[in-house]
């Protein structure tokens, strides 16, 4: 026996997806009134309930115009309702929230179009449920989220846990891949299936296409994290292998486009930089995006582990404004002050004109001064976040650790 079951994602929810919870409570009220209430012995019309549900679902073979949207909120029975529920609880309100309400709306109900368009042109047995749907908002999710992580709860015997596995695996191999292509054929064994796996692999196209055509036109907003951006970089680094292998390229890498620079005192040409390798390139690409992606999904611990990471084989490398405070301040968070120091120094090196350049210099003169006991560099900088400093409380702060400083240095209190 095993189960795999997908229960959430790591994905940053920014806005509220009211669309995806209307969709879940609409789906789950249908089911109530038509299979529970409906059937239920205080009614006693199964025979009607039947009826409906077979004027309302997809009739392949002679398909009402209606029938493509109401057929997606008609269930079998509660497993089926339950695990499309699932999927659309899981992946839908990550793409709800980057779409929008009555962008997603359309979308979903569109992918049940399509998904059911495709279905009728193959097949001639009624079709009911959300799946062509959800297989939009499925394939949405990995455009949008390719490298996020999905918890996997599974069952196995008598082992029962919880994995994380990242999406591009989730959906392209398992979802799309095996369940709906590999076990049907596998398993199947020429027996007639209820699952509606063309209806599932429409679903999955369009999802697929339209979010990717949104991106590429820009009706949905760009990010470092989605699938475009996952394409570019790894072309990025395709065409820097290619180059970096191309004798020439490696020769101007090294020499430039000019004369080396010769020794004044030799003569002699000057030893050049040793080329970096593109395995170099990759490590410090991939070391950069994950602190990138880490800090989007407000794991800042982690993101800092990763930056001590970078710095300790590329101690060169800067972070963006934005990533390098964060990871900074989280630093100074876990009390890793020496660490947070050269963060903040690198901070000032990098962006000395940044609104919050004096606030930072200020935090860097308490840091030196009441964590590291390094009284010379507190004393610069804390004298010159105090010509600049307008807000009293942090000038008062300043004084009194700039008083610190130079008490340790013998020099005696400001004076004000």
């Amino acid at each position: 026996m095993l189960l795999l079951l997908p229960i959430r994602t790591d994905s940053p929810i920014r806005r509220k997806p009211y669309v995806n919870y209307a969709l879940i409570g609409l789906n789950a009220l249908v089911f109530v009134l038509t299979d529970v209430i409906g059937r239920s012995q205080l009614l006693g019309i199964p025979a009607e309930i039947d009826q409906f549900k077979m004027n309302h679902a997809l009739d392949a073979a002679r398909p009402e115009f209606f029938q493509f949207i109401t057929y997606q909120f008609l269930h079998g029975d509660i497993f089926h309702l339950l695990g499309n529920m699932l999927f659309l609880w899981v992946f839908g309100n990550s793409v709800n929230s980057k779409m929008g309400n009555p962008a997603y709306a359309l979308f979903f109900l569109a992918g049940g179009v399509f998904a059911g368009v495709g279905f009728a042109a193959e097949n001639v047995s009624p079709l009911i449920g959300a799946s062509g749907s959800i297989a939009a908002v499925t394939t949405a999710y990995l455009v949008l989220h390719p490298r996020s992580h999905v918890t996997i709860f599974y069952w196995l015997w008598f082992y029962i846990g919880t994995m994380h596995v990242q999406a591009l695996l989730v959906i392209g191999v398992k979802i799309i891949l095996y369940d709906n292509i590999v076990a049907p054929n596998l398993f199947g064994g020429g027996r007639v299936s209820t699952v509606a796996y063309s209806a599932h692999l429409y679903g999955y196209f369009f999802g697929f296409m339209l979010s990717l055509l949104m991106l590429v036109i820009k009706a949905l907003p760009r990010d470092q994290y989605d699938i475009l951006a996952l394409w570019k970089r790894a072309r990025q680094r395709s065409q820097m292998r290619t180059a970096m292998a191309d004798p020439d390229a490696q020769a101007q890498a090294e020499s430039g486009n000019v004369a080396k620079p010769v020794s004044d005192a030799t003569g002699r040409p000057l030893p050049m930089a040793t080329p970096v390798s593109p395995e170099i390139v990759d490590e410090v690409t991939q070391l950069r995006l994950e602190i990138g992606e880490l800090l989007g999904q407000n794991k800042y611990v982690e993101a800092a582990e990763r930056y001590q990471s970078l710095i300790a084989k590329h101690a060169d490398q800067c972070l963006p404004r934005n990533q390098l405070m964060d990871v900074a301040n989280q630093l100074t968070a876990m009390q890793r002050y020496p660490q947070a120091a050269s963060a903040y120094e690198k901070y000032l090196t990098h962006y000395p004109t940044a609104v919050d350049a004096q606030q930072t210099r200020l935090m860097l003169g308490i840091i030196y001064a009441r964590y590291l006991q390094q009284f010379e560099p507190a004393q610069r900088h804390l004298e010159k976040s105090l010509d600049t400093l307008t807000n009293d409380q942090q000038r008062r702060q300043a004084n009194k650790w700039l008083d610190t400083a130079r008490n340790a240095l013998g020099a005696g209190p400001s004076t004000a």
